[in-house]
C-alpha cells in the first residue's frame, strides 16, 4: 500500500520523477510506501517531506488506484489525498534522503499532454475534483 498527495499551487500540479537516476521519464505526485503502525496521514506527511522538503496538511482521499504487473507478481494499491501547503518552498537544493526523487516541478494543465504521468486519471483528478477508483492499471517504467 502506498499514499500520494495531490498538491495544487497557483493552478499547477506538483509532480516528481518516479524513478531515480533518469531510469524513466515517468512523473507522479509525491508519496510512497505506507509503513505499518503509522496512519496513512502520517505516512503521507513523511513521504511528501522526504521527496519535496514541503510540510503539508492532508485532506480528503480522492483516488484509489491499483497498479499491477502479472509478470512480476506485483500489485500495489495507492491512495491519493488532496493536500495543502503548510510551509516550505521547492528549493533546488533539497535532496531526497532516499535518493529516489531527483526532479520536482509544477505543471499547468495545458502542459500535461507533454508529460508522461501515472496514473492515467491524474489530470482529471487534479483539475476536475471528485472521488475516483482506477482498477488494475498496468504498472510501467
Amino acid at each position: 500500500m502506498a499514499v500520494r498527495g495531490i498538491l495544487m499551487i497557483d493552478d499547477r500540479l506538483l509532480l516528481v520523477n518516479a524513478w531515480p537516476e533518469g531510469k524513466s521519464d515517468l512523473m507522479c505526485v509525491p508519496g510512497g510506501g505506507a509503513d505499518a503502525h503509522s496512519s496513512l496521514e502520517d505516512n503521507l506527511k513523511r513521504e511528501f517531506h522526504e521527496e519535496t522538503g514541503l510540510e503539508i496538511a492532508v485532506g480528503a482521499p480522492c483516488l484509489v488506484n491499483e497498479f499491477h504487473d502479472r509478470k512480476r507478481n506485483f500489485h500495489q494499491v495507492d491512495i491519493y489525498f488532496r493536500v495543502t501547503l503548510v510551509s516550505g518552498d521547492l528549493s533546488q537544493d533539497w535532496k531526497d534522503p532516499e535518493g529516489i526523487v531527483t526532479h520536482r516541478r509544477l505543471v499547468a494543465r495545458e502542459e500535461m499532454a507533454h508529460v508522461r504521468v501515472k496514473p492515467d486519471s491524474l489530470e482529471r483528478i487534479a483539475w476536475e475534483g471528485g472521488v475516483h477508483y482506477d482498477a488494475l492499471e498496468p504498472a510501467i517504467l
